[in-house]
């Protein structure tokens, strides 16, 4: 048997503020959710950098010295890591991915825009009217092989597609919080979809792309996907027959571990008191008949709207993390 964990942190860092408690406060409730998890492969999002005190500001160095301190004194402390790096090879500042695994990790590669080229777009209600830019996701994917015992060759990809907040145009906000206009806010939103799809676009060349190497490769895609079963970004990245209309790539079809989830507990994240699935483990036809079970730990779950007006956090996340068990059949 074998577990398999995504969970969004939600900004783990070392800074706090009146509205933000601690790392020493999140600590015991990050590291409970981390240890009833006891996960053999975690994929993580949303865990920021923090600077080495003995480098300069012209030239600084980064570390996920937060994640160190939440996973000390836990099976995870020696995990082999992963996790996202900028150009010069330096941790992200804010919200990298990471990938940790009990077993060693064979082969890991970062990929934002190898499958797919940057778009250009014109913003229609920019203020001044500005000409045609790149459209770009700010978060690469994080992929990873692993040789799980008994199980064989497993290849992990780990998401955190673009939020469902409008993406800024120039001269259309007030402050972060307030618009000029609707339609500069519609044109916000209808560019973070851009982001979000561009993402899950180029997430399921990559699992093509291993497919074409691996027929029947092992594949788990996990992650924050910001988006709900049967919207674009999620039903782009399973590749269902129903929508190809092709039975011949039935054996590329991605399996969502959710189906096997109540309905009524089947959410990873709160608004507004409705619950939604944004947090998703999806698995190649390979892994099927190895999995056994999913459960998404969302006990201990806030609404993440409540406290919008004065942006009070909680010491936990406002995503649940999601578990899944996959075991060898007689």
């Amino acid at each position: 048997m074998f577990k398999v964990a995504t969970f969004n942190l939600e900004n783990l860092d070392t800074s706090s503020s009146e509205y933000s408690p601690s790392l020493i406060e999140r600590i015991p409730v990050l590291r409970g959710n981390l240890t009833r998890l006891n996960a053999d492969i975690l994929c993580l999002q949303e865990v920021h950098a923090q600077e080495l005190p003995e480098h300069s500001p012209n030239n600084p160095m980064r570390e996920l010295s937060a994640l160190g301190m939440l996973i000390s004194d836990t099976q995870y402390a020696n995990y082999y890591l992963v996790h996202t790096v900028t150009s010069d090879a330096q941790a992200y500042d804010k919200r990298n991915l990471v990938i940790l695994s009990r077993w060693p990790i064979n082969f890991f590669k970062q990929y934002k825009h190898h499958h797919l080229d940057k778009l250009q777009y014109r913003k229609a209600t920019a203020l001044p009217a500005e000409t045609a830019k790149d459209v770009s996701w700010e978060r690469p994917i994080l992929y990873a092989q692993i040789n799980v015992p008994s199980f064989g060759l497993v290849h992990v990809v780990n998401l955190h597609l673009k939020s469902r907040i409008a993406s800024n145009v120039k001269g259309q906000k007030v402050n972060n919080y307030t618009w000029k206009s609707a339609a500069g806010w519609a044109e916000g939103y209808f560019l973070s979809s851009i982001k979000r799809v561009g993402q899950a676009l180029e997430t399921r060349l990559l699992v093509d792309e291993i497919f074409n190497n691996e027929p029947n490769a092992k594949v788990i895609v996990c992650g924050d996907f910001n988006a709900e079963p049967g919207e674009v970004p999620v039903e782009a990245i399973c590749g269902r027959v129903e929508n190809t209309g092709n039975p011949d790539l039935r054996s590329s079809v991605l399996l969502p571990c959710s189906s096997a989830i109540a309905e009524s507990i089947k959410f990873s994240h709160l608004h507004h008191g409705k619950g939604n699935l944004l947090d998703h483990m999806l698995i190649s036809q390979a892994m099927y008949h190895l999995f056994d079970k999913a459960d998404i730990f969302n006990e201990n779950l806030h609404d993440e709207s409540l406290p919008f007006a004065s942006d009070i956090k909680y010491p936990e996340s406002d995503h649940a993390p999601f578990l899944a068990t996959f075991g060898l059949q007689n």
